[in-house]
């Protein structure tokens, strides 16, 4: 397209609108860059060079109107404050989601290479932000179930409690207790149940003493056919891929399942996120009764506390998993205040009966 061809002042606007953004994507882009070193390090700055062309085209179309300054969008401006403050797994999610929401698919004044590029900028963020998230899915995981667990139990206790007719004293009490039982359980829990898993993990990982066995086992008549059907192989390939790896006779490895144990967390370090978690949710309840509110007044701040924290938990967990991030707060809000209200219920019920 021309730079002298007519144009309104709306795509004029709109024009230096995507040149902001462009500019600032590839400097995010950079900014990440700059902390990684390898393959991650070149590909952010490929991602950088294409931002880069892309701002070359909005350039091309402004002509002299590209020299004007134009305001960056705040989310671009937030994307590049958290690159340069962290340049976590958490800037690679809402990266993956910029490029995801891309106008260009709609823009006729973006070429179809663009808005194509945008897309596979989508899948190659996804794709390195993916490695984030599975380094810390175990105990990310262990956190979040943790905190929404002593938020809403502990609300739905206090709530409960509170509307059988019990005194503040008491009921802060039984929130304290609530906050300290449900934390240990959940820490005790996590611990057990992640120490199975990586058990069961590692007890179908190849020993290194049956791989050492490889380098004296009888070359033609073997059983290592047997392992890689046992793996899932038909005969005829498990005997082939048994053939190639005894030719090799250097570094021999037996077949393995794709599992990998690291990523499930460490016991400990589950067990103790899950514990801390769950405690600083459960505290949030009871703040209103440790600083001497009763009442009326008590639940309804206790309640608008949750509700904060619940949001604030369903927008982190749609942001690292890509999903909407308000529809995930609003389900966490919706899911955990259901909880509550029911439990508030019936506490009205029992006092109502004198139980």
């Amino acid at each position: 397209m021309s730079t002298t061809s007519p144009r309104s002042r709306e795509q004029v606007r709109r024009w230096r609108g995507y040149l902001a953004d462009e500019r600032a994507e590839a400097a995010v882009y950079r900014d990440l860059a700059s902390r990684r070193t390898g393959p991650d390090r070149d590909i952010l700055l490929e991602l950088a060079e294409a931002e880069r062309r892309h701002e070359q085209h909005w350039l091309d179309l402004l002509g002299v109107d590209g020299d004007r300054p134009t305001r960056v969008s705040v989310r671009t401006r937030l994307l590049g404050l958290l690159a340069r403050r962290f340049g976590s797994v958490f800037v690679l999610a809402l990266l993956q989601r910029a490029e995801g929401r891309s106008p260009y698919e709609d823009e006729a004044d973006a070429t179809p290479q663009m808005a194509a590029d945008e897309r596979i900028h989508e899948e190659v963020v996804r794709s390195l932000a993916m490695r984030g998230r599975s380094r810390i899915s175990g105990t990310f995981r262990a956190a979040v179930f943790g905190a929404n667990d002593g938020l809403v139990s502990n609300l739905a206790l206090v709530l409960g409690v509170g509307a059988a007719g019990a005194t503040p004293g008491l009921v802060l009490a039984t929130g304290v207790a609530g906050l300290l039982a449900g934390a240990l359980s959940m820490g005790a829990g996590e611990y057990v149940s992640v120490s199975s898993q990586r058990e069961l993990l590692a007890a179908s990982t190849p020993s290194p003493q049956s791989a050492d066995a490889l380098t004296r086992i009888d070359f033609d008549e073997n059983e290592v056919a047997l392992v890689f059907r046992a793996r899932g192989m038909a005969a005829p390939e498990a005997e082939r891929a048994a053939h190639e790896l005894l030719a090799e006779r250097v570094a021999p490895r037996l077949p393995a399942d794709d599992v990998d144990v690291e990523t499930v967390g460490t016991p400990f370090g589950v067990a103790l996120s899950s514990f801390l978690f769950f405690a600083s949710g459960a505290l949030i309840p009871i703040l209103p009764y440790l600083f001497g509110a009763s009442g009326v007044v008590a639940v309804v701040v206790a309640a608008a506390l949750v509700g904060v924290a619940l949001l604030a938990s369903g927008a982190v967990v749609g942001l690292l998993s890509g999903a909407p991030m308000i529809l995930r707060a609003v389900r966490q809000l919706a899911i955990g205040f259901g909880a509550a209200a029911v439990t508030y219920v019936l506490g009205l019920l029992f006092n109502a009966a004198g139980v």
